[in-house]
């Protein structure tokens, strides 16, 4: 056979093999397109699964006349023009391809008008050559590009769709990937003439929790722990599930890398690596996560349908987003899976019911029965009321007895019913609970909660300040500085120091002699506060600090530490070296709210109970309300 060039239907339809796999893939082009011309609203309309009709409507910057039989033609693009462009790709789509290939295995009809003009105009392709026909028609700024009967051409590609069901759940998916790429967008989607999805265009937080509430699910919101982590040209942020919410939500794992939505192996491996000691094998962590980085420094070019992504300076990138999810699995204090605990049953998760819809009698093992004669033992009675619903999957396990367990209830058992007071209930509680305890006479056992406390929340006032109530007192305790006493205490070294937490990606930074000469210096006390530095040339590396530091702007930190010890003419002490760090790092919390302080407040309780009768200056202030109350009395 001579050598011949492939005439474009045919060329066009070898390229549609590796862009167009199935109708999801030609949701994914368009909906990509759409966003890269600036649409803040883009509407999909599916028919029989994307077999018969793919409508994608949007918002954009729209086609001119004169480019619309260009737009249809292969390699023809408007987001790249040199090899410079090619090596620092920021939009999604750039090669040129999507609209050829899907117009030659499909009736591919495109419309569009741009602010400029004063109609719209639309465009298709049809015969062998690709022949581009244009046409005016009525539509707003904006374009519309309708896809009919794929694969109309291609019968062998058409029989290997599955079923209109399966291929709406894969557009589905698509979707809600993409919806989770850009919040800032909003997006419809309908199937057979029926709105099946509806994304509104969110911008302040709350708004974005919601919205990754309704595409994630509620199980995932409620396990969710926010991540925000920086090192120079790298940016990691997103959420990922804790142990928990991991071991009960499964198959949901969403990355992107400068907005573009892929599997890629070394981000799954540097995120699993992080979990390996939590999850066990069994297991697989659930996470939404977007990673931004230099353009030129990855590589987005080196898959037919974009899926995947070559870093680089790969092993920087996996350190980087290793060290940034572990770090936010330490800072919630989530332990480390127990040994042998690895294939122990995980409780779902499981909504709650509405207040009228009454209790769900799923949700616990049924009540202990007697067992006489004709009637039915407890685990028959659990059994019995989760056989309807033993293949739904989100129902608790039945209870398995192990030994560990038994000999602590055991032990419950024997304890006065008054020390049983569970951990969750809130500090004031526990302390009225040993109040009347002792005033009965009632002795306390080992298992009773601790007695100390600041009392109940009441209020956050001008977002600093926590108004409590212990037994007939109101106090105001000042939030930030509760907050800067507490990180002293937790930066005070003890006899056996701070635990250095070596960093991954070690922190070069530029200083001058006199802060290169402390480190010499001030060695032992450097080390005995976890920090540890290494000088190099004009240099110096930041290898490790402690973990209250870990969340701190480093860059600024350590070189402002070493200049206040350069500038002391004596010995500094650890004491001293922690209020100084105390007093400079940057709040995690600059605006209060309640669940915060209190979070606060039991840890000062928990590693500071003294300062609940002896508080330190500047903390806590009582509040004298009874010229108000005698203001408001009447006769």
């Amino acid at each position: 056979m001579p050598i011949q060039v492939l005439p474009p239907q045919l060329a066009n339809q070898i390229a549609a093999g590796e862009v167009v796999e199935r109708p999801a893939s030609v949701v994914k082009e368009l909906v990509e397109n759409s966003l890269d011309a600036g649409a803040t609203r883009i509407d999909i309309e599916i028919d029989k699964g994307g077999a018969k009709l793919i409508r994608i409507r949007d918002n954009g910057c729209g086609i001119g006349k004169d480019e619309l039989a260009l737009a249809l033609a292969r390699h023809a693009t408007s987001k790249i023009m040199t090899l410079d462009d090619l090596e620092a790709i920021s939009s999604l789509g750039f090669r040129g391809e999507a609209l050829a290939s899907i117009s030659s295995v499909s009736r591919l009809t495109l419309t569009s008008r741009t602010a400029a003009q004063n109609e719209a105009w639309q465009a298709y392709a049809e015969g062998r050559d690709m022949a581009v026909t244009v046409k005016p028609a009525a539509h707003p700024v904006g374009t519309t590009l309708e896809v009919l009967d794929l694969f109309y051409n291609t019968p062998a590609r058409r029989k290997f769709m599955r079923t209109e069901k399966t291929e709406f759940t894969h557009i589905d998916e698509i979707i809600r990937r993409i919806a989770l790429a850009r919040f800032d967008v909003a997006f419809s989607l309908s199937h057979n003439g029926k709105l099946m999805r509806q994304y509104r265009g969110v911008s302040d937080n709350s708004q974005r929790e919601r919205r990754l509430g309704s595409i994630c699910g509620t199980a995932f919101l409620s396990h969710a722990l926010a991540i925000e982590w920086q090192h120079g040209d790298l940016s990691l942020r997103g959420w990922v599930a804790d142990p928990a919410g991991s071991r009960a939500i499964t198959d949901l794992q969403y990355c992107y890398v400068n907005g573009r939505m892929m599997r890629d192996r070394l981000i799954n491996h540097a995120i699993r690596q992080a979990y390996q000691d939590k999850l066990g094998d069994n297991n697989q962590p659930a996470y939404v996560l977007y990673l931004e980085i230099d353009p030129h420094q990855v590589d987005v070019n080196v898959h037919p349908a974009k899926h995947e992504v070559r870093f680089h300076q790969s092993r920087l990138v996996h350190d980087f987003i290793y060290q940034g999810v572990i770090s936010v699995l330490q800072e919630t204090g989530v332990e480390t899976l127990p040994t042998g605990e690895e294939d122990a049953p995980v409780e779902r998760w499981q909504p709650e019911n509405r207040q009228a819809a009454g209790g769900n009698h799923f949700s616990s093992p049924a009540a202990t029965g007697n067992t006489t004669t004709g009637g039915t033992s407890p685990s028959d009675d659990y059994q019995t009321a989760t056989s309807g619903a033993a293949q739904a999957g989100w129902q608790r396990q039945p209870p398995q007895y192990r030994k560990k367990e038994g000999a602590v209830y055991q032990q419950l058992l024997k304890t006065p019913a008054v020390s049983r007071v569970q951990e969750s209930t809130p500090v004031t509680e526990r302390i009225n609970h040993a109040s009347t305890a002792v005033a009965e006479g009632v002795q306390e056992s080992p298992l009773s909660g601790h007695s100390q406390g600041f009392g109940r929340v009441l209020a956050v006032i001008r977002e600093n300040y926590a108004l409590l109530e212990s037994g007939d007192r109101l106090m105001l305790i000042a939030l930030p500085v509760a907050e800067r006493w507490l990180k002293q205490v937790q930066l005070l070294p003890g006899d056996e120091g701070l635990k250095p937490q070596p960093l991954l990606i070690p922190l070069r930074i530029k200083m001058d002699k006199p802060e290169r000469e402390v480190i010499g210096r001030h060695s032992t006390l450097l080390m005995q506060m976890g920090i540890e530095l290494l000088v190099d040339g004009h240099h110096v590396t930041l290898r490790a600090v402690p973990l209250p530091l870990r969340q701190q702007n480093l860059q600024n930190l350590i070189p402002e530490l070493l200049g206040y010890l350069a500038r002391q003419q004596q010995d500094v002490s650890a004491t001293q070296t922690a209020q100084w760090l105390a007093r400079h790092t940057v709040t995690e919390h600059p605006h209060w709210n309640h669940s915060q302080s209190i979070a606060l407040l039991t840890e000062v309780e928990r590693l500071c109970p003294q300062w609940v009768k002896s508080p330190p200056s500047g903390l806590m202030q009582d509040i004298d309300i009874e010229p108000a109350m005698n203001a408001l009395k009447y006769e």
